[in-house]
């Protein structure tokens, strides 16, 4: 009795391992792919502003807490507020990082690319 009792308890503890695996995978393939849509949006951004190194860095970390955040507010009902604050939180970071004559590029690129 005490061994059935132990492979109840065994195979309980694998299954909620597994159910853990699984969660942990979505998010880590969703994190990839918030991380190659930055990637990308940067690269193509790289020639279009004409960004150097370090403001290039800049903007991908930027990018990446946008897609982040952007995917934390999909789990929830669309909320127009949230979504206005993510976007101006962006734009705040990028105008910070960027001059005046790359940011009105950078506007012009966002434009173009909706």
């Amino acid at each position: 009795m005490k061994k059935v009792i132990t492979l109840c308890l065994f195979a309980f503890a694998l299954l909620l391992g597994s159910q853990t695996m699984v969660a942990q995978n979505s998010k880590l393939e969703l994190m990839k792919e918030i991380n190659a849509a930055a990637n990308k949006k940067t690269e193509a951004l790289r020639k279009y502003v004409k960004l150097n190194n370090e403001q290039r860095d800049e903007i991908y970390e930027a990018l990446k807490v946008y897609g982040q955040n952007r995917a934390n507010v999909a789990d929830k009902p669309i909320n127009e507020e949230d979504d206005a604050k993510i976007e101006q939180q962006l734009n705040d970071k990028v105008q910070a990082i960027l001059s005046e004559e790359q940011f009105e590029r950078y506007k012009t690129f966002v434009a173009e690319n909706e």
